[in-house]
């Protein structure tokens, strides 16, 4: 007996398994017994290749992480915090980028603009094009479209590069960082004109922008509203600062309604293409744009507080910009052959601006009919 106790075999004790629905696999959602592995529902049947490089790429509480966030920062919230904004959003993943923007689609697009862009000058310079620019349309180009630079490279360093991660989706913060690039890129482009006007023309004061971007009375109104741009901190506010209304009562006066409008009338077909890059991509930027904040003012549960909320955001940011078009009114009448008027320019400004309110569906500011 004692011989055949001895010879039993021991018993271990180990931990029992406890299932607490945190672990790999225990969470259900979307196409989760699914084998095709989509970790979303497609806008479509079958999903793009856009939603399959940024949907859900960003992980989420709300929505996979049912351990919470699984990284933070030292001194604040985890992750991707809603709080970053004051705009609310019964889903911010609904957001999709109409331009469906990812990695390829930014270096095919921007590849094309620079060899577009690299082509016309090298074309310009073989072709001695700019040497039948009059002294006046020389001074305008080198005053003003290099002024404009810095307030495109502002925007691209301190603008969109600062909030392209601060959204809430991996699909807002592409779309932004999308836009970085191209203000990044067009600032580049105009950098790249002064320098071949600088070596191509001894008439041409290639280092003037500086001191009229710093001091010239015109111009001190729009640096003053991007200097004052970069210091906000709510991310869709400074998205709709500068897309909705910067954009629109300034940028597209500046570019679209004065010098792609003039230029070929002073003998100058080279600016029109290089600022045409810029508008088409401000055209793209203002559709995700448009997306977005169409998104928030039709949310069902936040859509009205957002619309109140968009609306002190316009009686914030409308009347700066509109000092700053103002104070541009002299340089309508620099070039030599002046085609239209400050009025009729700032006209159709407004007229745009107003279109992009109603799609979006805000009211129309009182200053905009002054």
């Amino acid at each position: 007996m004692a011989s055949s106790a001895a010879s039993a075999p021991k018993v271990r004790s180990f931990p029992k398994v406890e299932f607490t629905d945190s672990e790999a696999g225990a969470l259900e959602f979307p196409s989760s017994s699914s084998r095709a592995y989509n970790y979303f529902k497609p806008a479509k049947l079958r999903a793009t290749v856009y939603e399959d490089v940024t949907v859900d790429v960003q992980p989420d509480p709300a929505r996979y992480l049912s351990q919470g966030w699984i990284y933070g920062f030292g001194n604040g919230p985890g992750g991707y915090p809603q709080e970053w904004t004051v705009a609310k959003s019964s889903n911010w993943h609904a957001f999709l980028d109409p331009n469906e923007e990812w990695e390829a689609t930014i270096y095919r697009n921007n590849s094309a603009v620079v060899r577009q862009v690299a082509l016309c000058l090298d074309n310009a310079k073989r072709a001695g094009a700019y040497e039948n620019w009059n002294p006046a349309w020389q001074k305008f180009i080198a005053r003003n479209l290099g002024a404009w630079m810095h307030a495109e490279n502002g925007m691209a360093l301190h603008v969109f590069t600062s909030i392209q991660r601060s959204g809430p989706t991996n699909m807002i913060n592409t779309a932004v960082a999308v836009n970085a690039a191209h203000k990044m890129r067009f600032a580049q482009d105009l950098a790249l004109v002064n320098l071949d006007l600088s070596e191509s023309l001894d008439t041409f004061d290639g280092a003037v922008h500086k001191e009229v971007w710093q001091s010239a009375e015109e111009w001190q109104p729009t640096r003053k509203v991007v200097e004052e741009l970069t210091a906000v901190g709510d991310w869709a506010e400074l998205l709709f600062g500068t897309n909705v209304v910067f954009e629109q009562l300034v940028g597209q006066l500046f570019r679209s309604e004065l010098v792609m409008q003039i230029s070929a009338k002073n003998g100058d077909y080279i600016t029109p293409t290089i600022v045409g890059t810029g508008e088409y991509d401000y055209s793209r930027d203002l559709g995700y744009t448009r997306a977005l904040f169409r998104l928030l003012t039709r949310d069902e549960k936040f859509g009205e507080s957002n619309k109140e909320l968009f609306g002190r955001w316009l009686a914030k940011w409308v009347p700066p910009c509109l000092e700053a078009a103002h104070a541009l009114q002299p340089i309508w009448s620099q070039p030599a052959e002046k085609t239209l008027t400050f009025a009729d320019s700032l006209s159709a400004a407004k007229e745009k601006f107003a279109q992009l309110l109603e799609e979006i569906g805000l009211d129309v500011p009182k200053e905009l009919e002054k």
